[in-house]
């Protein structure tokens, strides 16, 4: 859903019958929903079961894609994008519910795999939206998308059981009322700077916002006694350096996304372009999927022997060592596949290596609304990523004819930021815990609910310090 319509950027403004600046709220409409509906739909996956939020997720977005696939105008649109942004708690959710029902020795795999499965659909959806873009009407996307949608929501009902796990706590409407509204604020100006000059009334209007409200927002949560989010948990080291450092993973991630395929598709005229088709774009980038999918077990393997903190450091190595090899290989279709296979097999193992560090760091009952809170910091990465890289793009340029295109240095700075980034990243994990380890052995639902052995009276005894 993030990169559905990617490959119609260029003609969202034609297709839809408006500008271009309207046309962008079709990509980070999706976004915003993400980003408010993860936290909030991990809490009420906590206290009232995960799985009804899971098919509510794939059912939103089943709906969303038929009122994308039904319209050809801004509106509906943006409304249909909205309800597929809210399928991105499904990530934070299943991973939460391998947690409850998962045996122990099948949960690292498990986990791996779907926490880099966010990277996966991200890059295979692209060539995939690519070749029904080219070749048939836009609206097949959308249909495509719906279709799978509904499959998903009915395997999901069917198949996946329920977890036994809750937590009866009453929501905290306030708290989801005030993140939301800090978080729009936020990524508004994040993602709207470009355009609307970061020095402009409504994006300084934004970031004001998100600074009134995120800190009053934080003030309520540590009062009140069923916060959305505990921040207290929130602040423990191993939770607080995981969540940081996801946050430069994401960015890192992103960078190649926006990077790669521009350079690929720019033509050959401007000396550094590659003058690709867009659907051989996206299949140059294609295989930075599978690189996760097939890295996901291995860092779990890892994760196992060395600790989640030696996959979550490997990983940021790793993509620093891929966008430096990118500034040598960048002038080549097959140097971008390469240098973009390391990079993603460096998000692969950090990206397996998170939910393992939230989930052995927070209690069993918090667990949804931890790995959302740590997908939330994905995203804002990804949406600093797009703002970062869109900035350098658009200021580094070269004239092609009568048109400005993003010259070469360009790139070369996009690459020396990610790099930069993914290594900020490996030296944070350095401030994890050495014992930081996944999740506890036995802790598990069945053994938390079991009702204590009888034991036989004792005489009372003097009153202990609570939690000692």
């Amino acid at each position: 859903m993030q990169t559905l319509v990617v490959p119609l950027i260029p003609q969202l403004p034609q297709l839809l019958d408006t500008s271009a600046a309207n046309a962008s709220w079709a990509i980070t409409v999706t976004l915003f929903a993400s980003a408010v509906s993860t936290p909030v739909l991990g809490r009420l996956g906590d206290m009232y079961g995960k799985k009804p939020f899971l098919v509510l997720c794939a059912v939103l977005l089943t709906l969303g894609s038929v009122i994308c696939a039904l319209s050809s105008s801004l509106v509906p649109v943006v409304i249909g994008r909205a309800l597929q942004g809210v399928c991105i708690p499904i990530i934070p959710l299943g991973i939460s519910i391998m947690r409850d029902v998962i045996p122990q020795e099948r949960l690292g795999s498990a986990m791996a795999l779907m926490s880099s499965s966010l990277g996966v659909g991200g890059a295979l959806g692209l060539p995939v939206a690519s070749l029904i873009a080219q070749h048939a009407d836009w609206h097949v996307l959308f249909w495509v998308s719906a279709g799978l949608g509904a499959v998903v929501s009915l395997l999901l009902f069917l198949v996946v059981p329920d977890s036994p796990a809750r937590t009866r706590e009453r929501f905290d409407l306030l708290g989801a009322i005030g993140l939301c509204t800090g978080l729009v604020a936020l990524l508004l100006g994040i993602s709207k700077g470009a355009d609307w000059g970061w020095s402009s009334g409504p994006t300084v209007g934004s970031f004001a916002t998100a600074a009134a409200v995120l800190p009053l927002w934080g003030w309520w949560e540590l009062r009140t006694r069923s916060p959305l989010v505990d921040l207290r948990t929130s602040a423990r080291r191993q939770v607080l350096v995981t969540n940081l450092v996801s946050v430069l993973i994401g960015f890192g991630m992103y960078a190649t996304s926006l990077a790669g395929p521009q350079l690929l598709q720019l033509p050959a005229e401007t000396g550094h372009g590659l003058g690709q088709s867009m659907l051989a774009a996206g299949l140059w980038m294609a295989p930075g999927g599978l690189a996760m999918m097939v890295v996901a077990p291995l860092a779990a393997r890892l994760s196992g022997a060395r600790g989640p903190r030696a996959a979550l450091l490997l990983g940021g190595l790793v993509m620093a060592g891929g966008y430096g090899l990118g500034l040598v290989l960048m002038n080549w279709a097959w140097g971008i596949t390469i240098f973009g296979l390391l990079i993603s097999a460096g998000i692969g193992l950090a990206y397996a290596a998170m939910p393992a560090l939230i989930m052995g760091a927070v209690p069993l009952s918090e667990t949804a609304a931890a790995n959302g809170l740590n997908a939330l910091a994905r995203s804002i990465g990804t949406s600093t990523s797009s703002a970062v890289v869109g900035a350098v793009l658009a200021n580094m340029t070269t004239q092609l004819g009568s048109v400005p295109v993003p010259a070469e240095s360009g790139f070369q700075a996009t690459f020396v930021i990610g790099a930069a980034a993914s290594a900020v990243a490996a030296l944070l994990t350095l401030a994890l815990p050495r014992g930081a380890q996944p999740i506890p052995a036995g802790d598990r639902p069945a053994t938390a609910e079991r009702p204590p052995a009888p034991t036989a009276p004792t005489a009372p005894t003097a009153p202990t310090a609570k939690g000692a």
